[in-house]
């Protein structure tokens, strides 16, 4: 096969199962690394990360939601992580992320749906934390490869008091 019909089958292929899974858990290591410049290099310039409070909630914009960031709102997180300048981020709290079950709800060349478990074990003042939620991304992809469009985090006691969340879930 020449290059020309090779590049014609990676425009039109849809993106795998294993190329979203290899994708969402680039993304955790770099929250887990606190890499928060490449971590925000991940998305498109329209995407949005949302934590919402409702189960089930799909209207984001007329919910109350737990985080509801543009690019702007997750380059003013990220800051505020690194600054020292938060309070509920101060100190710093070590996270581990580990996801599971994943499940390919839609996929073609350019865009994927991918669902899957998250269980992020937080460590800060000598204490821990887990926190479980089902994860929606949608991925886009573009020239330089994949992008999240959306990330939906899900938790399972969303509409619990929750602690201060100090960290990008």
């Amino acid at each position: 096969m020449n290059a020309i019909d090779t590049d014609m089958i990676a425009d039109t292929a849809p993106i795998t199962l294993d190329e979203a899974m290899h994708f969402a858990w680039l993304e955790a290591d770099l929250l887990d690394s606190a890499a928060y410049d490449e971590w925000r290099a991940l998305w498109t310039p329209t995407a949005r990360y949302i934590v919402p409070i409702t189960p089930g909630a799909t209207d984001f914009e007329n919910t109350l939601n737990y985080a509801y960031d543009d690019a702007e709102m997750r380059a003013k997180r990220a800051e505020r992580l690194v600054s020292g300048q938060s309070v509920s981020a101060s100190p710093v709290a070590r996270t581990v992320r580990l996801l599971s079950r994943f499940r390919l709800l839609r996929s073609d060349a350019r865009t994927c749906e991918l669902r899957c478990a998250q269980m992020l074990t937080e460590f800060r003042r000598g204490r821990e934390r887990t926190y479980a939620a089902d994860v929606e991304f949608v991925y886009l992809r573009g020239p330089g490869g994949l992008r999240i469009e959306r990330k939906v985090i899900r938790l399972v006691n969303g509409t619990d008091a929750l602690g201060g969340i100090g960290y990008i879930l």
